[in-house]
């Protein structure tokens, strides 16, 4: 190791079931790698197991100091890796070793985002570290998700709300209107202690309030009906009581003549003319007529009853005095 033909800071960097193997190299002169790994039941086996050594596909005989070795990576077992360097003078040295537990060495990256928006519902959509197509990461971590989001404008670190799922879909609701809203999103495992680094930031605004308007008409249409529902009755009541107010005190039939001047004047009968002077003048001249007509027939009757007396036709006196009786009597009626 302490040789600078051998590699040296051996590391591995794994990030989503994708491992890569570092060194740093001091020798200044050509040199090439070979990546070599042993199965780490064989440790356990063996006393000695320097046979059971074997070069990483892909990574013998390179001038790279980085190998890709997911490809010898089983998640059932765990492995030792090392650096064989080369000079040009087949002169060799061997790093020293770093162990590999694929499940807990690896690392969790940030999951993918993308976010849309319905109203006051902001809908999220999550991409498993490694994409979908990455079943270690779906199956064998058992991923939930931290998902933070807050508005644009604010800088304080109190309105950043935070919301946990499991499902890589979901919706956070109860959003302001027309407001810019920012999100990302953490992938975590319990079971290994591991979380990732956060998503890359998505924003997006949200519509216009439009639940205010249709509230505010609903709120109009209901007061209408409900002032609709109570004036009705009311206007009703209100016109009842003023036809009665009319009917007694502006009656729309006039009374007859004779009621209305009744308590001015003395009452009198309606079949007679409320003026008395024309009926007097006529009494008079009726009367007038009357007595005279009556006189000429009295003359009249006088003069026959003298001639009946006269001719023997009435001798007896009873009857002549019955007959006084009579004409005075009638000149009493005709008086």
């Amino acid at each position: 190791v302490n040789d600078p033909l051998c590699a040296t800071n051996v590391s591995i960097l794994a990030l989503n079931m994708k491992f890569h193997l570092h060194w740093n190299n001091q020798y200044k002169k050509h040199v090439s790698y070979n990546v070599q790994y042993l199965l780490g039941y064989l440790k356990a086996f063996y006393e000695d197991y320097s046979e059971k050594w074997l070069n990483v596909p892909g990574c013998e005989n390179i001038t790279d100091t980085q190998c890709n070795f997911s490809s010898i990576i089983n998640i059932d077992g765990f492995y030792y890796l090392r650096v064989q360097a080369m000079n040009e003078y087949n002169k060799s040295c061997l790093s020293s070793e770093v162990k590999v537990d694929p499940l807990r060495t690896n690392e969790i990256g940030p999951p993918g985002l993308k976010v849309d928006v319905s109203g006051v519902l902001l809908h999220i959509q999550i991409s498993p570290p490694g994409g979908p197509e990455n079943k270690v990461m779906r199956d064998w971590y058992d991923l939930s998700y931290w998902i933070l989001y807050w508005k644009h404008s604010s800088n304080n670190e109190e309105e950043v709300k935070i919301k946990a799922m499991k499902q890589t879909m979901g919706t956070v609701s109860g959003l302001t209107p027309s407001t810019l809203y920012c999100v990302k999103v953490q992938a975590f495992s319990q079971a290994y202690n591991k979380s990732s680094h956060y998503s890359k930031e998505e924003c997006i605004k949200t519509p216009g309030d439009k639940i205010l308007p249709l509230i505010i008409i609903a709120t109009f249409v209901t007061a209408l009906v409900a002032v609709v529902l109570v004036a009705t009755p009311l206007i009703f009541a209100l016109y009842q009581a003023y036809n009665k107010i009319k009917y007694v005190f502006f009656p729309s039939c006039q009374p007859p003549l004779n009621i209305e001047g009744f308590g001015g004047q003395l009452f009198s009968s309606p079949y007679l003319s409320t003026t008395e002077e024309p009926i007097e003048n006529c009494s008079i001249i009726e009367t007038i007529i009357t007595e005279e007509v009556n006189q000429i027939d009295f003359k009249d009757y006088k003069h026959s009853k003298q001639s009946s007396r006269d001719s023997g036709n009435y001798s007896n006196d009873d009857d002549t005095s019955g007959s006084k009786t009579s004409i005075g009597t009638l000149e009493k009626e005709i008086v």
